[in-house]
């Protein structure tokens, strides 16, 4: 069963034109479609992996899910029922079951409280629980991520490490025992000798504690790991979407081919040839109406420029890529023959 459907999803903000423009009757109102048409769901149980540049719309995304953000459009279901229209108790009882990691754990914690309130901050405001239960879960889910209580409860985030500080981070996320939890690249601040115990604790408590995971990540080295699906985004589309072996090992979008091929590889006598792409990523205020990838494309087509290409099947598992190549591939025998 889907735990998350997510179905045309489309997230637009729309730039005030200057002073003199206004006057003049210059520029009209552009917008930044920062998440545009977008379609995936999440299964009970699974680590769906989003992968993508900065400013692709990943974290638009999950602020979407999350209620953090109202989208322009679409729907996002949760265990079969749309979020669109919860208010109150409904409201209060989806922010128990979808929790969020936050990138930065320096700017997520407050300075002011101490750890145990930080964790018991959540239960306490959706008035969870009596003040008993809150503090026993607070010490059991302090101690599940490996943080012993006796000796953190009353730290402030100042006196822990940067891996402390996200392991808190990670608590008040699991202490409402959430169906869903959205980690919006929990390591990127962290060192990189703690970053694989991170990793493993996610993916081990996602297994004892049975949530689904939406883990964003631009780092597709550490996706290949923990995802068993993947999600690319380009420019607040998808570009490809599949089981994440499969993508790793036979990708079909040309982004999706330049992601992998950049991943540094850990062999000095190895030589990848560099990616083909050119140029940087585009701006998303008033994209293209076409492929939003043409402009860097090293095989495009005119036909790429003014039509969006179609999700197409192109594997087993429901790989599916949206470029117009693929398609052209599929066409070519029937006109050949």
């Amino acid at each position: 069963m889907a735990v998350l459907e997510v179905e045309s999803l489309t997230k637009h903000f729309a730039l005030k034109r200057g002073f003199f423009d206004k006057m003049l009757g210059r520029h009209p109102a552009s917008l930044i479609k920062a998440v545009d048409d977008v379609s995936f769901s999440v299964e009970a149980g699974e680590i769906l992996g989003v992968a993508g540049e900065s400013g692709c719309g990943k974290s638009t995304t999950c602020y979407l899910i999350s209620k953090l953000l109202e989208p322009t459009s679409g729907s996002i279901r949760f265990m079969g029922h749309d979020i669109s229209g919860l208010h109150a108790d409904g409201l209060r009882q989806y922010r128990k079951n979808v929790q969020l990691i936050f990138q930065d754990p320096y700017e997520s914690l407050n300075p002011r409280y101490r750890v145990f309130d930080q964790v018991a901050e959540g239960p306490r405001a959706l008035r969870l629980w009596r003040e008993a239960d809150v503090e026993r879960r607070t010490l059991e889910t302090l101690a599940r991520v490996g943080l012993e209580p006796r000796d953190y409860r009353d730290r402030y985030p100042h006196q822990m490490s940067g891996g402390e500080r996200q392991r808190v981070g990670i608590a008040c996320a699991l202490v409402m025992e959430p169906k869903l939890v959205i980690a919006d690249e929990p390591l990127s601040m962290l060192d990189v000798s703690i970053r694989a115990g991170i990793l493993d604790l996610i993916r081990k408590l996602a297994r004892e504690l049975d949530f689904s995971c939406i883990y964003v990540s631009h780092d597709l080295s550490i996706l290949s790991n923990i995802s068993e699906r993947l999600l690319i985004m380009y420019l607040g589309r998808i570009a490809e979407m599949g089981p994440t072996e499969r993508i790793i090992s036979a990708p079909k979008h040309p982004y999706a081919q330049a992601l992998i091929n950049a991943v540094p590889t850990p062999d000095p006598r190895y030589r990848r040839p560099l990616p083909r792409i050119k140029g940087d990523v585009a701006k998303p205020i008033d994209p293209p109406p076409g492929c939003r990838f043409a402009p860097r494309c090293p095989d495009v087509r005119e036909h790429c420029r003014s039509d969006p290409p179609p999700a197409l099947l192109c594997g087993p598992g429901g790989h599916c890529a949206a470029c117009h190549l693929l398609t052209d591939e599929v066409h070519l025998p029937a006109e050949t023959a």
